[in-house]
């Protein structure tokens, strides 16, 4: 479903209602249900823009989900070059900017989706990955994927409000 078609069905069903602007360097769009609960779509120019039509990350009912982050760098747009090492920590870096903009951080992270190119650098990504996560790391899956939208590496992740 087309994302214009699912904020229209949205908003039939009581899921979308109004839009508020948001601040200076990070932004959050607020949209209010019929329930009462509140949709934040959270943005910042601390980490890449979407390269689709899709939010960096949306805040409901006390969760952020964060959309999947590649090696891109915020300021270029581009890939960054380098291994998984490098590449693995320009994602929890745009992880980590996303959150903070959204009052979060990774410290409230519950659960990631961790997407590589290449299992075998399953061990390397782990390395860079747990310094992030120093004491209590979330919940995480490990998948191997045949293409990424650019780089070796992308991290999705929920984490609390």
């Amino acid at each position: 479903m087309k994302r214009r078609a699912f904020l229209r069905n949205g908003a039939a069903s009581g899921l979308v209602a109004a839009v508020a602007p948001g601040v200076a360097s990070s932004s959050e769009r607020t949209t209010a249900t019929a329930s009462g609960t509140r949709v934040r779509e959270i943005s910042t120019n601390r980490a890449p823009k979407p390269v689709g039509p899709f939010s960096q990350a949306i805040k409901a009912n006390g969760l952020i989900f964060v959309a999947g982050q590649t090696a891109r760098d915020p300021q270029t747009g581009q890939v960054i070059e380098g291994d998984i090492t490098l590449q693995t920590e320009r994602v929890m870096e745009n992880l980590k900017a996303i959150l903070e903009a959204a009052d979060s951080s990774l410290d409230r992270t519950l659960k990631t989706t961790v997407y590589l190119k290449d299992m075998d650098d399953f061990e390397a990504m782990g390395k860079v990955y747990s310094r992030y996560f120093p004491s209590h790391p979330p919940a995480r899956a490990t998948v191997e994927v045949s293409r990424l939208h650019g780089g070796r590496v992308e991290i999705e992740l929920i984490a609390l409000a």
